[in-house]
């Protein structure tokens, strides 16, 4: 097998591994991972604006708005607007989107994240390096994607 070809085999092994994770989630709670992500981020803080996740995920505030507006109508999300900037809303979870939240299996990134952070400061440098360099050739680099190990989308169904 060829480098190029190895290369290739394990970017296909890490885009069907966050599939699958993708689909056992769904299954055990009926959300991407995406969506379980930002009711874990409203869950850490009891609270969030959409502009606040925005950021924290690093995508488009239009992309977590139709985020939001998904986990609303599955009755897991409430919006309030701010007291003191009627403008702004502020995101709690409802009872069954708190139960969720708690009952999440643990995320694939969270096993990443765990296991990377375990690296030398070196390795960690290589592996972002190379990754980067790999999103650059797929013409990938500006894409706008939060730190989720997801496919597709973001604020899709």
């Amino acid at each position: 097998m060829t480098r190029s070809e190895a290369t290739l085999v394990a970017l296909r092994r890490i885009l069907r591994a966050t599939e699958q994770h993708g689909r056992a989630l769904a299954r055990a709670s009926g959300l991407t991972p995406v969506q379980m992500r930002v009711l874990a981020l409203i869950a850490a803080e009891g609270h969030a604006t959409p502009k606040t996740l925005a950021g924290q995920m690093r995508v488009a505030q239009a992309t977590v708005t139709a985020l939001i507006d998904r986990l609303q109508a599955k009755g897991l999300v409430q919006r309030q607007r701010s007291e003191r900037d009627r403008r702004q809303s502020i995101l709690t979870l409802t009872p069954e989107g708190r139960r969720l939240a708690e009952a999440a299996p643990d995320p694939l990134q969270d096993q990443f994240v765990a296991r990377f952070e375990a690296l030398e400061d070196w390795e960690q440098a290589m592996l972002v390096a190379a990754l980067e360099r790999v999103a650059r050739m797929l013409n990938a680099a500006e894409l706008d994607a939060a730190p989720v190990l997801d496919l597709g989308d973001l604020g899709r169904q």
